[in-house]
């Protein structure tokens, strides 16, 4: 990819193009979330991993669920699972949501999918949501501070663990589409996704 191209979709994404005003995940919403709750992401007791891992674990965060509840630690997610960080106001994160949502129906039980949605009002989220059929667990981080504990700021950003909660890889390559993602996981969590 040529550095002009490079930087035009960087430039895209940026916070400060197209971006609106930043309101947080209010519980009271005229209408109901697109979003399943994210009781389901937290590991049940004694299903914690033996401690090794082989990448870096995902960082000490504590996040708010967009459909409300208790809010999630990052660390208690258990694996294998794929993070998907976007933004209502990123094209290329748009783009990709439809391909996670099939990619939850089609591992279903065997990894998760998980949304963050990051610099972004309520209801652009909860529009995107609805207007894409988006269903996965969706939580919210209005200041960045999943991304700044990894160090990158890039959107889309997708984050893929392990079993015993590693990181194994981080994309930061743009719009995923089906088979990118299939390949992904296929690479780095050992998990086979049907076409």
């Amino acid at each position: 990819m040529s550095l002009p191209l490079l930087l035009l979709g960087t430039v895209a994404c940026t916070p400060d193009r197209d971006q609106p005003s930043a309101a947080g995940p209010s519980t009271s919403s005229s209408r109901p979330s697109p979003f399943e709750d994210c009781t389901s992401l937290v590991a049940e007791p004694g299903a914690a991993t033996d401690g090794t891992s082989k990448g870096d674990r995902l960082p000490e965060l504590t996040l708010t669920c967009f459909t409300g509840g208790a809010p999630v630690d990052l660390r208690d997610i258990p694996g294998p699972a794929v993070i998907n960080i976007w933004a209502s106001w990123c094209p290329p994160c748009r783009k990709e949501l439809p391909a996670f949502q099939r990619l939850s129906e089609q591992t279903e039980g065997r990894l998760r999918v998980i949304g963050v949605n990051t610099q972004d009002s309520r209801s652009a989220a909860q529009s995107i949501g609805e207007d894409f059929g988006v269903r996965f667990p969706m939580l919210f981080d209005q200041g960045k501070a999943f991304q700044r504990a990894l160090e990158r700021s890039a959107f889309p950003m997708t984050v893929f663990v392990g079993a015993d909660g590693g990181i194994r890889h981080i994309d930061t390559s743009g719009a995923l589409d089906d088979a990118q993602l299939a390949e992904l996981i296929r690479q780095h969590l050992d998990i086979s996704v049907p076409a």
